[in-house]
């Protein structure tokens, strides 16, 4: 019986050259398949919140001391991104638990809390550190800067709702009427990046906000794909990246060398959005977020303050405050604010006022490092008014 022919050596390579149009498809064909397959994982796991908890900060290098925000990566080391668990796990808070000997304050607020045109060492929570303030039963007093640039009392109550899983002690919201309008509740692109998360707020707290903006972005079956997910996957990568030149440098904001300054002169109008006078209402400011957020601190002390504002003294200074607010909405604001605080025992400070206008520097609400510190020193007191449990 004679032996089976023996395989020629090359006998693969001349089935491809008598098929030269098999392999390559038969390859595309497999990848097509496994790249669908990938996809298709990725759309029913969705794993965003998961890959943004992923962080160089903190283990690598350090956390940001304020939650990351900027259009100029290149000169500022960070950039502006809408995935939360990405923002949070950046900060330092994120770091260690807490200390049992530490008193955790949260700020909540806007670009004046977060520290507009000042650098991080310079922000309100940075001056608070720096008095090593003790409570009587011997905690130490420690701020953490959760204030975010652009004006909404909805973005800052998301904030709110997530800065709480990191157990405060207390919580001072610094506030401004800009906030307060029910047109700039949903205006945040950190809020219409996030919409499942704002419906539930909306539906949680029974806020008078459409949980159907025609703003939100919604992620669709293909927005759910690695494909869709590209701008959030990409930008989690830039921020790990921009974390080595963060810790080198400790630059997160490009700081110009000038700018131009607060308006003085102001314009001979009345216009605040497109409430007229002579009065403000209740059902024209957004005032049940306020409530929200007192339901959301549970029973941990919330601290609201008026935050305060430049106060002009030129042109059509008698019409207006400042380029945001026309005398008699502020006034009537301010009158509002101190009947909600009293019809609902909240903690609330009026502090409008208390800050020269000269510390101002390119906004009515932007303070310079001086001024910034001067209102440390006035939440200094506040903390050791409003503490609780304390011998």
């Amino acid at each position: 019986m004679s032996a089976p022919p023996t395989p020629h050596p090359n006998a693969d390579h001349r089935v491809d050259q008598a098929h030269p149009g098999f392999f390559t498809p038969r390859v595309i064909l497999k990848a097509l398949l496994l790249f669908l397959l990938i996809n298709l994982v990725f759309v029913l796991v969705y794993p965003l919140d998961a890959v943004g908890g992923l962080s160089v900060y903190n283990r690598l290098v350090p956390g940001r001391v304020r939650l990351p925000y900027g259009d100029d990566p290149s000169r500022a080391y960070t950039l502006s991104l809408f995935s939360l668990e990405a923002m949070f796990s950046s900060h330092e808070i994120d770091a260690v638990p807490k200390a049992a000997d530490e008193y955790r304050v949260l700020l909540i607020g806007d670009s004046s809390t977060w520290g507009y045109l000042l650098p991080p060492g310079q922000t309100l929570a940075a001056y608070l550190n720096q008095t090593t303030l003790t409570l009587p039963d011997n905690r130490h007093v420690r701020a953490y800067n959760l204030g975010y640039p652009v004006m909404s009392l909805t973005k800052d109550l998301l904030l709110l709702s997530q800065g709480m899983r990191y157990q405060p002690d207390m919580v001072i919201w610094l506030v401004t009427l800009e906030s307060f309008p029910l047109d700039k509740q949903l205006y945040p692109p950190l809020l219409l990046h996030n919409p499942e998360a704002v419906r539930e707020l909306i539906a949680e707290y029974d806020l008078p906000l459409d949980t159907n903006d025609p703003g939100f972005i919604n992620a669709g079956p293909l927005g759910r794909t690695i494909i869709g997910s590209r701008r959030t996957l990409a930008d989690w990568l830039r921020l790990q990246f921009y974390g080595m030149l963060w810790a080198a440098t400790g630059i997160d904001q490009y700081i110009p060398a000038s700018f131009t300054p607060r308006m003085e002169d102001l314009p001979p109008d009345e216009n605040f959005h497109e409430l007229e006078p002579p009065h403000l209402n209740f059902d024209q400011l957004a005032i049940d977020v306020l409530q929200a957020g007192q339901q959301a601190v549970g029973q941990v002390p919330l601290v609201i303050i008026n935050e305060p504002m430049f106060i002009s003294q030129g042109e059509n200074s008698h019409i207006r405050y400042n380029y945001y607010y026309p005398r008699w909405a502020y006034d009537d604001y301010r009158l509002l604010m101190a009947e909600s605080s009293a019809a609902n025992g909240w903690r609330y400070l009026d502090l409008w006022d208390a800050i020269p206008a000269s510390e101002f520097t390119n906004s009515a609400v932007h303070m310079s490092s001086s001024g910034t510190a001067q209102l440390a020193d006035l939440l200094c007191e506040v903390i050791l008014a409003n503490a609780v449990d304390l011998p």
